[in-house]
Parts: C-alpha cells; sequence; structure tokens
C-alpha cells in the first residue's frame, strides 16, 4: 500500500485546507463520469479517497504519522477502506458536487443507512459469535422489483435530459452541468406506477440479519454490514447496516485493550508460605481454569502475568497477556489458637503487638 503523502502529492506537513485541494484536483482528474470503463482510473480514485479518508481526520492522522498504516489497526478493529465508489460518493460527494451535480443520479439516492445495538456476552465478545438481528427496512418492492412501474410496464428514458440524469446550463462563458429537475438525476420516469409501492419501489419489512462478530471486538465499536442498510429508491444501490457493540462486563476480568486483568484473592498464609491456586481463564467460553504458582512472600498487588493468553487482536495477529494480580486477604476474625500463635510468632519476632480483640468502638463501629 502506497504512502497516502505520496499518494496525494503532499508534504507531510500539509495543510488540512492543501490535503482537501488535493484530493478534490484527484478526485476530479480520475472520477467514473470523466472515466467511464476505465478501471485504472477506478482504482487511483478509490486510492485517493482511502488516504483522504485518513489525513482528513486528526485522530487517524497522527496514528499514521506515528506508526504507519500499521498504526490505523491499533484503533476500533483495523483500518477499513472504501469498497467502492458507492461509499466514496456517500461520504465525499459534496466535495466535488459543483462539477458533477451533487453526484450521478441514484448514487445520491443511496438507500439510508440504518443503526442497530447488538448486546454480548463477555465470552461472546471475546471468542466472536454469530448472532441474529432484527430490523424494520425497506427492500425491494415484490411486484415491481424495485423499479417502481407497474407490473407489465416499464420506465421510459427522460425527454429533458434524455436519459443522463443531468442537465447543462449555460452561465456567461461558463457551463455547469445539474442534476435534471424533471427525474431527479434517474434518468428515467415512469408513466405507471406500482400500487403496491406508489413508484418507490420498496416496501417495509421485519428483517433477521445474521451478524458475524470476530474475535475481540470490544464495546462502543461498531461493525458495518454493507448493503444491509435500506434498499435504494427504484433499484438504486442499498445503504448499510451499523451494528454497534453493546459488551455486558465479566465480574471476574477487567479487559484493558486486549490485555485482561483478573484479581486472585490469597489468604495471607499463602502470601507468606507459597502455594498453588485455581484462577479462571478465557478458554471454553471463559468457563476455563488453570493452577498458577504463589511464591513464598507474596506482597499485596503483585502479579503473574501469562503471555498470549489475553484476546485476540481484531483484524490483526497475536493475542493480548492475562495478568493475575493477587489480593491478600487478612482475616477480620481469629480464634484463640489462631490468635496464640500468631502472639507468639510476634513475641519471637521481636514485634509488638496487640491482644487481637476488638475494642468497644470497633464493636459499635460495626
Amino acid at each position: 500500500m502506497r504512502d497516502f503523502y505520496e499518494v496525494l502529492g503532499v508534504a507531510k506537513d500539509a495543510s488540512d485546507g492543501d490535503i482537501k485541494k488535493a484530493y478534490r484536483s484527484l478526485a476530479m482528474e480520475h472520477h467514473p463520469d470523466r472515466n467511464p470503463g476505465d478501471k485504472e482510473s477506478e482504482e487511483k480514485f478509490k486510492e485517493a479517497s482511502n488516504a483522504y479518508k485518513v489525513l482528513s481526520d486528526d485522530g487517524q492522522r497522527a496514528r499514521y504519522d506515528q506508526f504507519g498504516h500499521a498504526g490505523l489497526g491499533r484503533q476500533g478493529g483495523g483500518f477499513e477502506g472504501f469498497r467502492g465508489t458507492d461509499d466514496i460518493f456517500s461520504a465525499f460527494g459534496d466535495l466535488f458536487g459543483d462539477f458533477f451535480g451533487g453526484g450521478r443520479g441514484q448514487r445520491q439516492r443511496r438507500g439510508a443507512d440504518l443503526q442497530v445495538e447488538l448486546k454480548l456476552t463477555f465470552s461472546e465478545a471475546v471468542h466472536g459469535c454469530s448472532k441474529d438481528v432484527e430490523i424494520a427496512r425497506n427492500v425491494s418492492c415484490s411486484d415491481c422489483s424495485g423499479s417502481g412501474a407497474a407490473p407489465g410496464s416499464d420506465a421510459s428514458a427522460c425527454g429533458q435530459c434524455k436519459g443522463s440524469g443531468q442537465v447543462v446550463h449555460s452561465q456567461g462563458f461558463f457551463m455547469i452541468q445539474t442534476t435534471c429537475p424533471a427525474c431527479r438525476g434517474e434518468g428515467k420516469v415512469i408513466e405507471k406506477k406500482c400500487e403496491t409501492c406508489e413508484g418507490t419501489g420498496t416496501e417495509q419489512e421485519i428483517s433477521t440479519i445474521t451478524v458475524s462478530v470476530p474475535a475481540g471486538v470490544d464495546r462502543g465499536q461498531t461493525l458495518r454490514l454493507a448493503g444491509k442498510g435500506e434498499a435504494g429508491p427504484r433499484g438504486a444501490q442499498p445503504g448499510h447496516l451499523y451494528v454497534i457493540l453493546n459488551v455486558e462486563s465479566d465480574d471476574r476480568f477487567v479487559r484493558e485493550g486486549e490485555n485482561v486483568l483478573c484479581e486472585v484473592p490469597i489468604s495471607y498464609l499463602q502470601a507468606c508460605l507459597g502455594g498453588e491456586i485455581e484462577v479462571p481463564t478465557l478458554d471454553d467460553n471463559c468457563e476455563g481454569t488453570e493452577n498458577i504458582d504463589v511464591k513464598p512472600g507474596t506482597q499485596p498487588g503483585e502479579a503473574v502475568v501469562k503471555r498470549g493468553k489475553g484476546i485476540a487482536v481484531v483484524g490483526g495477529r497475536g493475542k493480548g497477556d492475562m495478568v493475575y494480580q493477587f489480593l491478600v486477604e487478612i482475616p477480620t476474625k481469629l480464634s484463640s489458637k489462631e490468635r496464640e500463635m500468631l502472639q507468639s510468632l510476634a513475641k519471637e519476632s521481636g514485634v509488638k503487638v496487640g491482644d487481637g480483640k476488638r475494642g468497644l468502638f470497633s464493636r459499635r463501629k460495626r
């Protein structure tokens, strides 16, 4: 993948205005309307748009400047470039609308994007899963197959723009191209509308969509399902479905990026003498266990780190770490025998201690 600054032909200290100007110039040069059927120009159009997508965003530009292309995978599961020109027109169409009348007909009338929240358990987020979501959305009309024309009839070419969807106006020395007012840029008109959809080409239904959730996602991240939004009017491209992830917490684990912290209580005797304890792991849908060693003389807050036992990096390689941090529990009640043994140990060590009994005020405080 080429350097984004090189793609746009600007210096690394270029201002936002210079970056926008450079992108607009390249977009105009390689715009599909000016280069119909030219795959090379289309690829250059997409390459420039991906570069502008990153460099026009302060946060992404800062990560790119520091880490290069690899840095774009550090936030939100990686950099996802434009998949096609329709996405580009939807995102940046206003930058070259003056030249092309706001876009190319149906591209401007792409179906609406939809948004839905998906709740995941901690385990589902860690290991990935497939879940169904129900959404109310417009789909292509079943009677007219999205054309908007009554069954048995067809749309005809617009007489005003001759099917191009654009009309040209002369203003002095300038020729300005704008969207055709008669067909609204579609290039065709419907004489007899479909009764089911009233000519829109869409009808509403409740749809069940399966969402494939990759392993390692986190709360607040968004998955984009291209083409799963609203159907576009009269055969136009559909919108996208954005799935916002809401991940439940787990009392045993605290997530910090791909690393996981697990606080493990141990007795003061285990802290002093060491031993072996059972701890939870992320294996077996976060229900696994393993034994770890507690070394003699373990201090409160000390930790054992299990490399590569954390959460997978979304869109990347490797896993984070699992950190087990020890919490030393001090008993609030002692038996007479325990108190005598500790007092004997304190005496032998030359440490001044109390009698181990609670006073009047401590009892009232409780």
